[in-house]
């Protein structure tokens, strides 16, 4: 388990230049990559003039390692009202992501908000997944040390894994982050809801085709190639949110998707999505 606001800081080195180190809690097929956008938007929020974080969108360039990453963050436009900020993540001279982040003023404008909330139950009505495995005395430790970052109640939960047909490209789970589950400052609140965001591609993407693997084993992987999210509000004193992700379509090697952020008492925090590129998992090795 790792705390997030201090796995995502990032030490300045010279003007627009900072330094970060990759922890290993946040591994999923190597250091996630919503993990790395988070440090991404990090730097951004350090060199930002202009307080709140609008949008971000990136492009993943290579898989890192668990080492020290090098950021450069570069103004592309300055405005009284709007910036934008180009952030360029790098190890050992190798491209590891390239993100253009968008920064705005406080500032006056429409004020509505008419959403379709989905119909599951809050986060204090569901019991969290070490619950339900005690009820159905089942230990199970995580796929990923990623998911010991978090405290999980997900809104459905099958008890028979592999599932026994195909099921909705659809997954919801509310998340709470471990040891540290909220943060005063405004880009590290925007950093949490940046890797949500990033979350729910391969859980929801995979659920139609997980019957088909033998003991639950996947035959594919799917690695993001891109991420692109909204901050529309922020929820900083609110623990839980709700990650509504669905992947409605995967085609010729592509998996699209999509994902909703809500707060416990069901406001649209950010949504997004991106694409993710399948891989054959390899085949284990004989001993």
């Amino acid at each position: 388990m790792g705390d997030f606001g201090e796995q995502t800081s990032v030490e300045p080195v010279t003007d627009g230049t900072y330094r970060a180190e990759l922890s290993r809690d946040w591994e999923i097929w190597g250091p996630m990559g919503g993990y790395v956008a988070a440090i991404a938007l990090r730097a951004a929020g350090a060199e930002a003039a202009l307080p709140r974080p609008a949008s971000f969108f990136c492009h993943y360039l290579g898989v890192a390692h668990f080492d020290a990453v090098d950021i450069s963050v570069t103004p592309v436009r300055r405005g009284r009202s709007a910036e934008t900020l180009r952030v360029s993540v790098a190890q050992g001279g190798r491209a590891i992501l390239d993100a253009t982040v968008c920064v705005v003023a406080d500032v006056e404008g429409l004020d509505h908000e008419i959403t379709e909330r989905p119909d599951v139950p809050p986060p204090s009505q569901l019991k969290n997944v070490e619950q339900i495995l005690e009820e159905l005395e089942r230990k199970s430790d995580p796929p990923f040390p990623f998911w010991e970052n978090f405290e999980s109640r997900p809104v459905e939960f099958h008890e028979k894994w592999p599932p026994p047909e195909p099921l909705a490209p659809v997954w919801r789970d509310w998340l709470r982050f471990l040891p540290t589950s909220t943060f005063d400052d405004p880009w590290t609140d925007a950093a949490r809801c940046l890797l949500l965001i990033d979350l729910p591609s391969w859980p929801a993407g995979s659920r139609p085709h997980a019957w088909q693997w033998a003991e639950g084993q996947p035959s594919w992987m799917a690695p993001s190639l891109d991420l692109y999210a909204s901050f529309h509000q922020f929820a900083p004193d609110d623990p839980w949110l709700l990650v509504d992700g669905a992947a409605p379509i995967a085609t010729g090697g592509l998996l699209g998707w999509n994902g909703r952020l809500w707060s416990s008492d069901f406001r649209l925090v950010a949504s997004g999505g991106g694409q993710a590129l399948c891989r054959r998992v390899p085949a284990a090795r004989p001993t």
